[in-house]
């Protein structure tokens, strides 16, 4: 009984006395089961003027200029999805584009790019883009260290001189200073494979020391090279020693000889937050991951050089036993060519398998001969669904997309996990989806104002329904919208009304702000 009187409490003070005159708001979503955040839902209305909430309870007491019922309906804080690779739709000349109905539809207001090492360091480029060119959600960047890296060392595997260094140095100082989120690597990747621990705790350090994070794709998250666990022991270790909070993209464990992993990766990550790091992942609710063919099969050492050096090791008979070797290995890793799903291209939507049937040959010699002609997308199934439940049940693990092409986690990642992972596996509740779908965001990354149905907050708010919000994408047809979102606010302006887009372009650039004294 003390709880409740202390959440009715709560909710008068946000709302004003009851005998108060009503204010004029300009929107009210009355009736729906809200949940703010924090603490437990209730059946109320979250009240708007300009770009805020102004109340939130069970009676707002208001006058609205226009009322949306929410009866039946989840009222929630807009979704938030940390890890994207959406930078050209954001960036596009077609207004339409900049809109990105697949976030919008599926109650995504706002959403982080930049990861994976490929975010531009020109921060204010960057974020000032948004000022002429209006888009449909707010975004948050990250500056690359394999932009950075590519731009001071190059594509070479070597290590960077001490004026490259103190170059690099530079331009993750003043990416942080223009308002960066962070460091974003994918040493997964070459170049930024070729970097060395020391190499990237030295920028990490420049991040650490002006309040960013650190975000990674670590280097192996299957058996690549040095392994799961200890690319999960460097992550941390960077975090440690750069002494930022540490951010894992797509937690996973990707291959046939890590799957089962996920336990001893969660033991390591919750040793180290017992410890008192800041350690945090993401995840997509997928059980095949997105990549290219040649980041999926080609060696490390083949790829030093970038692409042209590679065509030419491909045309050099003295190696061509190592490559067949090399990419056999890494295909048999990822579970054979019939789990390889070209998603762009001359095979578009056919298996590796199909390629090298349909070509008279074995996988690897189509593997090449398809690498020669271009680097398609692939879409890997390589997960196992009792890995991916047990990383989704831990509570510093918050949702993700990874969304890039010809893979349906752009358009359908969220509601995937609602309707999948909530409703029929019960893997999460519905207030726990909610809560990693927009608050621990919020609160892990420092947005101020977002994440949460409070007065005084950004009006980022998603109404959806339950029985019906699901992802209509798939793999054979990954652009189809997803459904059951009713309403969708940014910045306190309808971006979606009654389940259609309205055109409206609401979306900010949400620049970080670095700790005093570092800048200028």
């Amino acid at each position: 009984m003390m709880k409740v009187a202390l959440l009715l409490g709560t909710l008068a003070l946000s709302l004003g006395a009851a005998t108060a005159p009503p204010q004029k708001v300009d929107l009210l979503i009355r009736g729906g089961t809200v949940y703010t955040g924090n603490g437990a839902p209730f059946v109320g209305d979250v009240a708007i003027r300009g770009d805020r909430i102004v109340a939130v309870g069970r009676h707002a007491n208001v006058i609205p200029a226009r009322t949306i019922e929410a009866k039946g309906m989840i009222v929630a804080p807009g979704f938030i999805d940390p890890h994207t690779h959406m930078e050209g739709d954001l960036a596009s000349k077609d207004p339409a584009q900049r809109l990105v109905p697949a976030f919008l539809m599926q109650g995504v207001t706002t959403a982080f790019f930049g990861n994976d090492g490929g975010g531009d360091p020109d921060i204010a480029k960057v974020l000032g883009r948004a000022k002429d060119h209006p888009v449909g959600i707010n975004y948050a960047a990250y500056a690359g260290f394999g932009a950075i890296r590519a731009k001071v060392v190059g594509a070479d595997n070597r290590a960077p001189t001490p004026a490259e260094m103190a170059q690099m140095k530079r331009l993750v100082s003043d990416a942080m200073c223009q308002g960066a989120l962070g460091l974003s690597t994918g040493l997964f990747y070459a170049p930024q494979s070729f970097a060395k621990t020391e190499e990237v705790i030295e920028l990490a350090r420049e991040v650490g020391k002006r309040g960013g994070s650190y975000d990674s794709h670590i280097r192996d998250e299957s058996s690549y090279t040095v392994g799961l666990a200890a690319a999960i022991d460097e992550a941390i270790r960077i975090g440690r020693e750069g002494r930022l909070p540490a951010h894992i993209s797509h937690i996973k464990a990707l291959g046939v000889d890590v799957q089962g992993q996920a336990g001893a990766i969660i033991a390591k990550v919750e040793a180290a937050r017992r410890a008192g790091q800041m350690v945090t992942a993401d995840q997509y609710p997928w059980s095949a991951s997105g990549t290219s063919l040649v980041a999926s099969l080609v060696p490390l050492w083949a790829q030093d050089g970038g692409r042209p050096a590679l065509l030419k090791r491909f045309a050099d008979p003295a190696l061509t036993t190592k490559l067949r070797e090399g990419i056999a290995e890494n295909m048999r890793k990822r579970g054979g060519a019939e789990k390889l799903l070209i998603v762009e291209g001359r095979y578009l939507n056919k298996t590796l398998a199909a390629v090298a049937k349909e070509r008279g040959e074995d996988a690897v010699t189509a593997a090449i001969e398809t690498i020669r002609i271009g680097d398609p997308g692939v879409v890997s199934f390589n997960q196992s669904e009792a890995d991916i439940k047990a990383f989704m049940a831990r509570p510093w693990v918050m949702t993700g997309s990874d969304a890039s092409g010809g893979h349906p986690r752009i358009y359908g990642s969220f509601a995937r996990k609602y309707a999948y992972y909530v409703k029929d596996q019960r893997v999460l509740t519905l207030g726990q989806f909610i809560y990693r779908s927009s608050t621990l965001t919020a609160d892990t990354f420092g947005l101020a104002g977002r994440g949460r149905l409070t007065a005084g907050a950004f009006a980022d708010v998603v109404v959806f329904d339950p029985k019906t919000y699901a992802a209509q994408a798939t793999y054979e047809s990954p652009k189809l919208l997803a459904t059951g979102v009713r309403s969708v606010v940014v910045n306190g302006v309808l971006a979606v009304d009654k389940g259609k887009m309205t055109g409206k372009a609401a979306g900010r650039a949400l620049a970080h702000t670095p700790t005093r004294g570092t800048c200028g």
